[in-house]
This record gives structure tokens, C-alpha cells and sequence, in this order.
């Protein structure tokens, strides 16, 4: 979601239809909740989180989907942030404004109207400006800005999920193999893990 792309796009490929995924306006949320963590905890506790706090524990649960995590998982995270007063209460309300985002870009692939949309939005929308918390507002902003082009995905399903997902796995090999010196084998150990379906017609290169 970057506007210098979109305007490149634009220049270079005047027919094209930008799309904006779900992949990256979920990143943009889960980067909002990460951001409003640490501001509330430095302005509450004078310091950086730590393991004894609640939202250091709920940390990595406030960034999964709801229907990933069982109804224990969910109290856990959800009873202590609400007893901790404000600092729970700001998380657990930005937690909410993602989710609500999240069920309105489900709609994708799933024929739904405009009046369906629109309603999505609208209580996306509405639950960012009731929160009244920065970062929320800055997320809806943003999403409003690039409504045209998530209209777009919602329309069409259009999604790059399984290029980002091969790229993080080409880097994850990249990595492992930090320090060698074959990049031939390297190449061929990155087709391995990308193309199984072809993995029994590679032959890695002898070292």
C-alpha cells in the first residue's frame, strides 16, 4: 500500500486495475495493534513492556484472527487486558476495530452486494471513530483512502497471499544458507521448498 507504487502503476499501466489484498491491509492493522501497545504501556508505565504485563502477554494474541484462537485462548487474552483498566481496555477496543475489518474484507469471493459492503464498512468505520484512539483513526483514514483499490479485491478475490507466502519461504532458505558459497545449490535447495510438486525432478548441485 504504498502511493509512490500505486502512481508508478498508474503511469506505467494506464488499463490496469490496482488491487489492494487482504494480506496487506491486515499487516496495516496488526502493525497499528503493535504500534498502540507500545505507546500505551510507555505512557502508563514510564517504561517498555515487560513479561509481567498483561499486554506483554497478550501480545502475539491480539495479532491472530478470532476464529484462530479456541475459547480459552480468548479469555485468556481477553479477561486480564479488561481487568487492567485503561491500557487492556484502549487494546481490547483496537482489537475489535481490526477484527470488524477483517469481517469486512471476507466478503471477498463470497458474492456479497453493495448494500452488504456498505454496511461492513460502515461499521468499520464507525467503530474507528468511536474508539477515539489514534492509531485507530489513522487505520481508517488509511483504508478510506484506499477504498477504490480494496473495492477492487473485493470485487474481483485478487491476491498476491501466495507470492508473499513463497518469497517468505525463498528468504527463509536464504538465510538458512547464509555463509555458503554454492549458489547453485542454493538455487536449487530455493526450487525445492517452492515447486514440491517438481521436487523429485531437481538434482542439487554437488558441493
Amino acid at each position: 500500500m504504498s502511493a509512490t507504487y500505486r502512481a508508478a502503476i498508474r503511469t506505467g499501466l494506464p488499463d490496469a486495475s490496482v488491487v489492494v489484498d487482504h494480506f496487506h491491509v491486515v499487516q496495516l492493522a496488526n502493525k497499528m495493534l503493535s504500534t498502540l501497545r507500545r505507546r500505551t504501556t510507555a505512557e502508563a508505565r514510564g517504561r517498555r513492556g515487560r513479561a509481567s504485563d498483561p499486554e506483554w502477554k497478550a501480545r502475539r494474541r491480539l495479532l491472530r484472527n478470532r476464529e484462530d484462537l479456541t475459547d480459552e485462548q480468548f479469555a485468556t487474552m481477553w479477561n486480564p487486558l479488561l481487568g487492567e483498566g485503561q491500557i487492556g481496555q484502549t487494546l481490547l477496543t483496537a482489537w475489535i476495530a481490526k477484527e470488524s475489518l477483517r469481517n469486512l474484507l471476507a466478503l471477498a469471493r463470497t458474492g456479497a452486494d453493495r448494500h452488504q459492503v456498505g454496511h461492513a464498512r460502515w461499521k468499520f468505520l464507525t467503530c474507528c471513530a468511536d474508539s477515539d484512539i489514534p492509531e485507530v483513526v489513522r487505520l481508517a483514514v488509511t483504508v478510506d483512502r484506499w477504498w477504490a483499490e480494496i473495492t477492487a479485491f473485493l470485487d474481483t478475490g485478487h491476491s498476491n497471499a501466495k507470492s508473499e507466502g513463497i518469497n517468505r519461504v525463498i528468504k527463509l532458505v536464504a538465510r538458512n544458507a547464509f555463509g555458503f558459497r554454492n549458489a547453485e545449490d542454493q538455487r536449487l535447495r530455493t526450487r525445492c521448498v517452492t515447486t514440491r510438486r517438481a521436487r523429485g525432478h531437481l538434482r542439487t548441485a554437488q558441493l
